[in-house]
């Protein structure tokens, strides 16, 4: 069961000011979400936002950071990284 995950312009824009230690993170976590779905309880600080939006942190420390995904459609398996940053900006 393979999932698409993209990622959002806004997102892209975060992902560019990361450690290179967190976008490997975040990579290691769309890898999982294409082969296992949105929902990633194997991950560090990992929750259910709403029905169709989960968050989980990619690298613990100060500053923590956090990537935010939300599920685009029922029945369709596509998944949209909407949030890569700090953890006091999350869109929580």
């Amino acid at each position: 069961m393979i999932w698409t995950v993209t990622i959002s312009a806004k997102a892209r824009k975060g992902i560019i000011k990361l450690p290179e230690s967190a976008r490997k993170a975040l990579a290691l976590l769309m890898a999982d979400m294409e082969a296992g779905g949105p929902v990633r309880g194997d991950w560090p600080n990992y929750g259910k936002l709403a029905k169709q939006r989960h968050h989980c942190h990619i690298r613990k420390g100060r500053p923590t950071y956090v990537a935010v995904w939300e599920e685009l459609a029922d029945g369709i398996r596509l998944i949209e990284v909407t949030y890569v940053g700090s953890h006091e900006k999350a869109p929580y």
